[in-house]
Protein backbone atom coordinates (compact mmCIF):
# COMPACT_ATOMS: atom_id res chain seq x y z
CA UNK A 1 0.00 0.00 0.00
CA UNK A 2 1.34 3.74 -0.52
CA UNK A 3 -0.04 6.86 0.38
CA UNK A 4 -1.62 7.75 -3.12
CA UNK A 5 -3.39 4.39 -3.09
CA UNK A 6 -4.75 5.28 0.58
CA UNK A 7 -6.07 9.19 -0.35
CA UNK A 8 -8.07 7.82 -3.63
CA UNK A 9 -9.56 5.09 -1.42
CA UNK A 10 -10.21 7.53 1.39
CA UNK A 11 -11.95 10.25 -0.93
CA UNK A 12 -14.10 7.59 -2.75
CA UNK A 13 -15.06 6.10 0.51
CA UNK A 14 -16.01 9.63 2.00
CA UNK A 15 -17.76 10.90 -1.28
CA UNK A 16 -18.99 7.06 -2.58
CA UNK A 17 -18.24 7.72 -6.27
CA UNK A 18 -15.62 7.32 -8.31
CA UNK A 19 -16.39 10.90 -10.33
CA UNK A 20 -16.95 12.98 -7.37
CA UNK A 21 -13.08 11.53 -6.33
CA UNK A 22 -11.99 12.49 -9.99
CA UNK A 23 -13.47 16.00 -9.12
CA UNK A 24 -11.95 16.51 -6.12
CA UNK A 25 -8.42 14.90 -6.63
CA UNK A 26 -8.12 16.15 -9.84
CA UNK A 27 -7.32 12.89 -11.23
CA UNK A 28 -8.73 11.12 -14.07
CA UNK A 29 -11.36 8.44 -12.93
CA UNK A 30 -9.40 5.72 -15.02
CA UNK A 31 -6.30 6.07 -12.83
CA UNK A 32 -8.42 6.51 -9.59
CA UNK A 33 -10.25 3.36 -10.71
CA UNK A 34 -6.55 1.69 -11.21
CA UNK A 35 -5.25 2.39 -7.57
CA UNK A 36 -8.61 1.01 -6.02
CA UNK A 37 -7.75 -2.21 -8.35
CA UNK A 38 -4.64 -2.51 -6.95
CA UNK A 39 -5.32 -1.89 -3.49
CA UNK A 40 -7.70 -4.58 -3.68
CA UNK A 41 -5.21 -6.65 -5.48
CA UNK A 42 -2.67 -6.62 -2.74
CA UNK A 43 -5.03 -7.20 0.01
CA UNK A 44 -6.76 -9.83 -1.81
CA UNK A 45 -10.37 -8.89 -0.93
CA UNK A 46 -12.62 -6.42 -2.31
CA UNK A 47 -13.11 -3.09 -0.73
CA UNK A 48 -16.04 -1.87 -2.49
CA UNK A 49 -19.71 -3.35 -3.91
CA UNK A 50 -20.27 -1.02 -6.69
CA UNK A 51 -23.64 -0.40 -7.76
CA UNK A 52 -25.74 1.97 -9.34
CA UNK A 53 -25.86 4.76 -6.72
CA UNK A 54 -22.10 4.39 -6.77
CA UNK A 55 -19.68 2.52 -4.66
CA UNK A 56 -20.04 1.27 -1.41
CA UNK A 57 -17.61 0.12 1.57
CA UNK A 58 -17.48 -3.42 2.25
CA UNK A 59 -16.88 -4.99 5.79
CA UNK A 60 -13.01 -5.22 4.87
CA UNK A 61 -13.19 -1.58 3.40
CA UNK A 62 -14.67 -0.20 6.82
CA UNK A 63 -11.85 -1.58 8.56
CA UNK A 64 -9.32 -0.10 5.74
CA UNK A 65 -11.01 3.45 6.75
CA UNK A 66 -11.30 3.39 10.12
CA UNK A 67 -7.51 2.41 10.69
CA UNK A 68 -6.29 4.54 7.61
CA UNK A 69 -8.37 7.72 7.43
CA UNK A 70 -6.62 9.67 10.36
CA UNK A 71 -3.30 8.68 9.29
CA UNK A 72 -4.10 9.95 5.34
CA UNK A 73 -5.54 13.39 7.11
CA UNK A 74 -2.30 13.70 9.21
CA UNK A 75 0.12 13.34 6.19
CA UNK A 76 -2.57 15.64 4.25
CA UNK A 77 -1.98 18.24 7.44
CA UNK A 78 2.09 17.79 7.31
CA UNK A 79 1.67 19.48 3.66
CA UNK A 80 -0.62 21.90 4.95
CA UNK A 81 1.70 22.81 7.59
CA UNK A 82 5.03 23.17 5.36
CA UNK A 83 2.83 25.47 3.61
CA UNK A 84 1.11 27.83 6.00
CA UNK A 85 4.82 28.22 7.73
CA UNK A 86 5.38 30.65 4.50
CA UNK A 87 1.76 32.45 4.76
CA UNK A 88 -1.39 32.25 6.29
CA UNK A 89 -2.90 29.05 7.79
CA UNK A 90 -4.32 26.78 5.44
CA UNK A 91 -5.58 22.94 4.71
CA UNK A 92 -8.81 21.35 6.16
CA UNK A 93 -10.18 21.53 9.74
CA UNK A 94 -12.83 19.14 10.75
CA UNK A 95 -15.35 20.68 13.40
CA UNK A 96 -17.30 18.49 15.52
CA UNK A 97 -20.53 20.03 17.20
CA UNK A 98 -23.18 18.95 18.87
CA UNK A 99 -26.36 19.55 17.69
CA UNK A 100 -27.73 22.13 20.37
CA UNK A 101 -24.54 23.96 19.53
CA UNK A 102 -24.71 23.75 16.47
CA UNK A 103 -27.54 25.57 15.97
CA UNK A 104 -26.63 28.57 17.49
CA UNK A 105 -22.65 29.08 16.43
CA UNK A 106 -22.48 27.03 13.14
CA UNK A 107 -23.09 29.67 10.80
CA UNK A 108 -22.06 32.76 11.90
CA UNK A 109 -18.55 31.12 12.86
CA UNK A 110 -18.07 29.71 9.52
CA UNK A 111 -19.08 33.16 8.28
CA UNK A 112 -16.12 34.54 10.75
CA UNK A 113 -13.78 31.55 9.01
CA UNK A 114 -13.96 32.35 5.66
CA UNK A 115 -13.70 36.64 6.21
CA UNK A 116 -10.18 35.80 8.55
CA UNK A 117 -8.87 32.17 6.91
CA UNK A 118 -9.76 32.29 3.39
CA UNK A 119 -7.05 29.22 2.35
CA UNK A 120 -8.78 26.79 5.48
CA UNK A 121 -11.39 24.57 4.76
CA UNK A 122 -13.95 24.32 7.15
CA UNK A 123 -15.73 21.11 7.20
CA UNK A 124 -18.40 21.03 10.40
CA UNK A 125 -19.84 17.94 11.16
CA UNK A 126 -23.32 17.75 13.76
CA UNK A 127 -23.58 15.04 15.70
CA UNK A 128 -23.80 13.36 19.03
CA UNK A 129 -21.17 13.32 21.54
CA UNK A 130 -20.23 9.79 21.60
CA UNK A 131 -20.22 9.67 17.48
CA UNK A 132 -17.84 13.08 17.82
CA UNK A 133 -15.35 11.49 20.63
CA UNK A 134 -14.91 8.51 18.49
CA UNK A 135 -14.12 10.21 15.35
CA UNK A 136 -11.65 12.35 16.99
CA UNK A 137 -9.93 9.09 18.40
CA UNK A 138 -9.76 7.78 15.26
CA UNK A 139 -8.07 10.93 14.02
CA UNK A 140 -11.10 11.80 11.64
CA UNK A 141 -11.78 15.06 13.15
CA UNK A 142 -9.56 17.68 14.51
CA UNK A 143 -11.61 19.23 17.57
CA UNK A 144 -15.70 19.36 18.85
CA UNK A 145 -17.73 21.13 21.02
CA UNK A 146 -19.53 18.23 23.03
CA UNK A 147 -21.18 17.10 26.33
CA UNK A 148 -19.41 15.15 28.75
CA UNK A 149 -17.42 14.34 32.05
CA UNK A 150 -14.05 15.36 30.59
CA UNK A 151 -12.02 13.28 32.68
CA UNK A 152 -13.71 10.32 30.96
CA UNK A 153 -13.21 10.88 27.72
CA UNK A 154 -8.96 10.82 27.06
CA UNK A 155 -8.64 13.74 24.99
CA UNK A 156 -7.19 17.06 25.30
CA UNK A 157 -10.10 18.81 26.75
CA UNK A 158 -11.23 22.17 28.30
CA UNK A 159 -13.94 23.33 29.65
CA UNK A 160 -16.29 26.09 28.26
CA UNK A 161 -18.70 25.85 31.20
CA UNK A 162 -22.86 24.80 31.88
CA UNK A 163 -25.02 24.72 29.59
CA UNK A 164 -28.34 24.78 31.35
CA UNK A 165 -31.53 22.92 30.54
CA UNK A 166 -35.11 24.15 29.99
CA UNK A 167 -38.78 22.79 29.98
CA UNK A 168 -39.71 23.41 26.22
CA UNK A 169 -43.55 23.38 25.16
CA UNK A 170 -45.76 24.50 22.23
CA UNK A 171 -47.22 28.01 21.85
CA UNK A 172 -49.67 28.48 24.23
CA UNK A 173 -48.81 26.00 26.64
CA UNK A 174 -48.28 28.44 29.40
CA UNK A 175 -44.31 27.96 30.17
CA UNK A 176 -44.01 31.42 29.13
CA UNK A 177 -45.95 33.00 31.86
CA UNK A 178 -44.20 30.80 34.68
CA UNK A 179 -41.14 31.82 36.82
CA UNK A 180 -40.21 28.07 37.22
CA UNK A 181 -42.10 24.57 36.56
CA UNK A 182 -41.75 21.85 39.36
CA UNK A 183 -39.32 18.84 37.58
CA UNK A 184 -41.39 16.57 39.12
CA UNK A 185 -44.26 17.75 37.72
CA UNK A 186 -42.58 18.21 34.28
CA UNK A 187 -41.15 14.46 34.29
CA UNK A 188 -45.12 13.40 34.61
CA UNK A 189 -45.70 15.15 31.22
CA UNK A 190 -45.72 13.22 27.85
CA UNK A 191 -42.21 14.18 26.53
CA UNK A 192 -40.45 13.84 23.28
CA UNK A 193 -36.99 12.68 24.10
CA UNK A 194 -33.36 11.29 22.11
CA UNK A 195 -32.83 7.80 21.81
CA UNK A 196 -31.40 6.28 25.01
CA UNK A 197 -27.85 6.63 23.66
CA UNK A 198 -27.73 10.48 23.93
CA UNK A 199 -26.63 12.05 26.89
CA UNK A 200 -29.25 14.20 27.45
CA UNK A 201 -31.59 10.94 27.67
CA UNK A 202 -29.77 9.91 30.32
CA UNK A 203 -29.66 13.03 32.21
CA UNK A 204 -33.25 13.22 32.29
CA UNK A 205 -33.79 9.59 33.44
CA UNK A 206 -31.56 9.80 35.96
CA UNK A 207 -33.47 13.10 37.61
CA UNK A 208 -36.87 10.80 37.09
CA UNK A 209 -35.10 7.47 38.88
CA UNK A 210 -34.64 9.46 41.77
CA UNK A 211 -38.37 10.57 42.12
CA UNK A 212 -39.52 7.44 41.36
CA UNK A 213 -41.44 8.75 38.48
CA UNK A 214 -41.83 6.54 35.06
CA UNK A 215 -41.48 8.68 31.92
CA UNK A 216 -44.47 9.16 29.36
CA UNK A 217 -42.53 8.85 26.37
CA UNK A 218 -44.28 8.09 23.34
CA UNK A 219 -42.13 9.66 21.14
CA UNK A 220 -38.45 10.23 19.97
CA UNK A 221 -36.03 11.73 17.82
CA UNK A 222 -32.52 12.04 17.09
CA UNK A 223 -32.26 14.85 14.91
CA UNK A 224 -33.03 18.10 17.05
CA UNK A 225 -35.04 19.39 14.04
CA UNK A 226 -36.97 16.65 14.29
CA UNK A 227 -37.81 16.81 18.25
CA UNK A 228 -38.59 20.37 18.54
CA UNK A 229 -40.90 20.62 14.72
CA UNK A 230 -42.91 17.54 17.13
CA UNK A 231 -42.86 19.80 20.59
CA UNK A 232 -44.43 22.80 18.39
CA UNK A 233 -46.73 20.72 16.90
CA UNK A 234 -47.72 19.86 20.60
CA UNK A 235 -47.00 16.28 20.64
CA UNK A 236 -45.22 16.46 23.93
CA UNK A 237 -42.72 18.62 25.99
CA UNK A 238 -38.87 18.87 25.57
CA UNK A 239 -35.90 19.55 27.46
CA UNK A 240 -33.33 21.74 25.98
CA UNK A 241 -30.25 24.34 26.73
CA UNK A 242 -32.70 27.65 26.00
CA UNK A 243 -29.79 29.25 23.28
CA UNK A 244 -30.17 26.09 21.19
CA UNK A 245 -34.66 27.29 20.82
CA UNK A 246 -33.65 30.93 20.69
CA UNK A 247 -35.13 31.77 17.35
CA UNK A 248 -38.12 29.39 18.03
CA UNK A 249 -39.25 31.46 21.19
CA UNK A 250 -38.79 35.06 19.95
CA UNK A 251 -40.95 33.25 16.64
CA UNK A 252 -43.71 32.38 19.47
CA UNK A 253 -43.54 29.00 17.78
CA UNK A 254 -42.45 27.72 21.10
CA UNK A 255 -42.23 28.47 24.74
CA UNK A 256 -39.84 27.79 27.72
CA UNK A 257 -39.73 28.09 31.54
CA UNK A 258 -36.81 26.90 33.83
CA UNK A 259 -37.62 24.01 35.85
CA UNK A 260 -36.84 24.20 39.72
CA UNK A 261 -33.88 22.24 40.09
CA UNK A 262 -31.51 23.45 38.09
CA UNK A 263 -30.03 20.53 35.62
CA UNK A 264 -27.31 21.81 33.73
CA UNK A 265 -24.71 20.11 31.67
CA UNK A 266 -20.97 20.67 31.00
CA UNK A 267 -19.87 22.09 28.15
CA UNK A 268 -16.09 20.80 26.81
CA UNK A 269 -13.72 21.74 24.20
CA UNK A 270 -12.15 18.48 22.67
CA UNK A 271 -9.14 18.04 20.42
CA UNK A 272 -7.15 14.27 20.17
CA UNK A 273 -4.60 13.61 22.59
CA UNK A 274 -2.09 11.36 20.79
CA UNK A 275 -1.00 13.89 17.71
CA UNK A 276 0.14 17.87 17.38
CA UNK A 277 -2.47 20.38 16.21
CA UNK A 278 -2.02 20.97 12.50
CA UNK A 279 -1.14 25.24 11.74
CA UNK A 280 -5.19 25.63 10.30
CA UNK A 281 -6.29 23.92 13.60
CA UNK A 282 -4.50 25.99 15.89
CA UNK A 283 -5.94 28.91 13.83
CA UNK A 284 -10.12 27.42 14.19
CA UNK A 285 -9.28 26.60 17.89
CA UNK A 286 -8.42 30.24 18.71
CA UNK A 287 -10.96 31.83 16.82
CA UNK A 288 -13.73 29.48 17.97
CA UNK A 289 -12.97 30.66 21.29
CA UNK A 290 -13.22 34.37 20.88
CA UNK A 291 -16.86 32.98 19.17
CA UNK A 292 -17.88 30.90 22.06
CA UNK A 293 -16.65 34.46 23.97
CA UNK A 294 -18.33 36.82 21.89
CA UNK A 295 -21.74 34.60 22.15
CA UNK A 296 -22.08 34.65 26.14
CA UNK A 297 -21.50 38.47 26.09
CA UNK A 298 -24.19 39.11 23.58
CA UNK A 299 -26.37 36.95 25.33
CA UNK A 300 -26.79 34.49 22.44
CA UNK A 301 -25.53 31.34 24.38
CA UNK A 302 -26.30 31.07 28.44
CA UNK A 303 -23.01 29.49 29.38
CA UNK A 304 -22.37 29.20 33.12
CA UNK A 305 -19.01 29.32 33.77
CA UNK A 306 -17.45 26.33 35.39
Amino acid sequence: MDFRQLRTFSCVAELGSLSKASDTLRVAQPALSRQIKLLEHELRTELFTRNGRGMVLTEAGRLLLARTSGIVRQIDQIRDDIQSAKGPPSGQVVLGLVPTVSCVLSARFARRCVEKFPGISLRIVESYSGHLVEWLHRGEMDLAILYGRSADLHLNVQSLGRDNIVAVGPRGCGLARKKSVDIGWLLRQRLVLPSHSHGLRALIEHAAAQRKIKLDVQLEADSFRVLTSLVEEGLGFALLPPSSVHGEVADERLETAPVSKPMTRELIFASPIDRPASTASLAITALLREEVAACRKEGVWDIRLS
